[in-house]
């Protein structure tokens, strides 16, 4: 008995010094001599408490369709010229690429397709005396597919850039078929981060057609090219303007080879600052090549339509390493680094809902939430002590054990509290102080038997502990699906209750139980305070 009741104080007492050790950087500074030896995350505020921003995001599949098209159309052209597939007309429309060729050229343009684009398949075939028009779509399947990957993508690259942007507990989830839930708390500059998340950050690089950049000026555009805006920064005034440019449309290399991404300052472009990229081995290979084969020529830098820069290669560049200049401001660099090196977004997003809340509206809330947790608390503080006296003493100790076990686990566990994660609290003492109730009123009752003070107690326990477990265990399974299919504030509010009622089971069954057992054993009453 003595040996199990000192193990039950030396596990309170270790599991206390815990918590405490991690509640300190909450409410305390420790010198630097100490900072090394002990926990320095603060708990994490939600965006309902600290402020911050509160973004939906929608992606455009159309244009995300557009673009798979285009890269289709693009590639199928280059494939058959290059294997002699001999057509007439070439066309795309929505989902559908039409190909019209002469009735021999079918069946090396089927083996061509089934070769190197297996997704396309063959639809509608329609004849024009010896020419066929064969029509090539993507399957309602695959669509589908491209559809709830474009999403998952998008997902975890808005999620790569806001960890690099050094957004602490970021909530970023899936809303609906395409929207995307981004919540950002504390951050200092929204337009910064709207910016970072919303770039699609395609990064191509496109031939200048030096020959018919005259053209330019008298609007007539060649087949082929595109008229292209080009940013520059006057060095002096720090002034953004922008200059057309003809480019050709079929781009040489995409950023979907790139393995880095850093900003640098100085070298040959001075004191600005510019983005240093590195390619894979294929992209490597591809640049290459195509500085090799472009000599004396422009090749623009360009990212979401916009050039950056259009240098002449000077020599054929090896070692897939570039650079990307244009009057960058040092932030500018580090944002245009984060979106390459997180990759591109599949599909361009725009903003459904921007709501910005202020540091003092989050304020405001924490103030409420923590007066109306401990306004209930004192209230059942006191209820407990007039109507329980002694023993509800012992409850009320027990119920400041779960509170600091509580923040313990979650400075700890690294949780983000929100306003519901408050409620949830105050949820936990309400569910400490009933199992206290469902105790005292079982040793009540065996009081009334005729029971002795220590019958009473370990009756008590023992009769209520099955009730307790019972209601436990059923708002913990609660608990786990609001966790499990809950969004943002819901999974807040649910990480609080299921490590609340944990720590409820053990301080209220095994806490106060102890408390009497010393009681009981070293003083020895006839009667209890109860």
């Amino acid at each position: 008995m003595i040996k199990s009741l000192k193990l039950r104080f030396i596990l309170v007492g270790i599991f206390f010094l815990i918590s405490i050790i991690y509640c300190l950087p909450n409410v305390w500074e420790p010198p630097d001599a100490l900072k090394k030896y002990l926990p320095s995350d603060k708990i994490h505020l939600g965006l309902d408490l600290k402020g911050g921003m509160h973004l939906l995001l929608e992606l455009d599949m159309v244009k995300m369709m557009e673009n798979m098209v285009d890269r289709k159309f693009n590639a199928l052209k280059d494939a058959m010229i290059r294997d002699g597939v001999r057509f007439v007309g070439l066309d795309k429309k929505e989902a559908a690429i039409t190909v019209s060729i002469k009735a021999e050229q079918k069946e090396k343009l089927y083996n061509l397709v089934g070769k190197e684009f297996s997704d396309l398949k063959a639809g509608a075939t329609k004849t024009d005396g010896d020419t066929l028009h064969i029509e090539l779509l993507l399957p309602e399947k695959e669509l589908v597919n491209l559809k709830s990957n474009a999403v998952r993508q998008a997902l975890e690259t808005i999620r790569n850039r806001i960890d690099q942007f050094g957004v602490s507990e970021p909530v970023i989830v899936k809303q609906g078929e395409n929207q995307i839930l981004v919540q950002l708390p504390g951050v200092e500059d929204p337009q910064r981060a709207l910016e970072l998340i919303g770039r699609t950050a395609q990064l191509e690089f496109k031939l200048v057609d030096e020959e018919n950049i005259g053209n330019v000026t008298t609007g007539s555009v060649p087949d082929g090219d595109e008229i292209v805006a080009m940013r520059s920064r006057n060095r002096d005034t720090g002034i953004a303007t922008t200059t057309p440019i003809l480019l050709k449309k079929q781009a040489l290399l995409t950023g979907e080879l790139l393995t880095d991404a850093a900003v640098k300052i100085g070298g040959e472009f001075g004191n600005e600052p510019y983005v240093a990229i590195e390619f894979n081995s294929e992209g490597a290979r591809i640049f290459d090549k195509i500085t090799g084969e472009n000599v004396g020529k422009r090749i623009a830098i360009v990212l979401d339509n916009t050039v950056y820069s259009a240098p002449v290669v000077k020599e054929r560049i090896g070692g897939g390493k570039a650079s990307i200049t244009g009057g960058f401001s040092l932030e500018e660099a580090k944002d245009l680094a984060i979106v390459l090196r997180a990759g591109a977004l599949p599909a361009p997003v725009k903003v459904v809902q921007n709501i910005t809340i202020g540091p003092t509206l989050g304020q405001d809330s924490v103030n409420k939430g923590i007066h109306a947790t401990l306004l209930g608390g004192l209230l059942v503080i006191t209820f407990m002590i007039v109507y329980y006296r002694f023993s509800g003493v012992i409850a009320n100790l027990a119920l400041v054990f779960n509170l600091i076990y509580l923040l313990g686990a979650f400075s700890a566990l690294k949780a983000t509290m929100t306003l519901p994660g408050i409620a949830g609290i105050a949820l936990t003492i309400g569910m400490g102080v009933d199992s206290n109730v469902l105790i005292f009123e079982r040793i009540r009752e065996e009081l009334r038997l005729g029971k002795t003070v220590r019958a009473a107690v370990d009756a008590g326990y023992q009769k209520a502990w099955v009730a307790i477990f019972d209601s436990h265990v059923t708002t913990l399974i609660t608990a786990c699906v609001l966790f499990m299919f809950g969004t943002g504030p819901i999974k807040g509010f649910a990480i609080t209750l299921i490590i609340g009622m944990i720590i409820n089971l053990f301080t209220a069954v095994m806490g106060s139980k102890a408390v009497f057992d010393l009681i009981l054993m070293k003083y020895k009453p006839r009667t209890l305070s109860i």
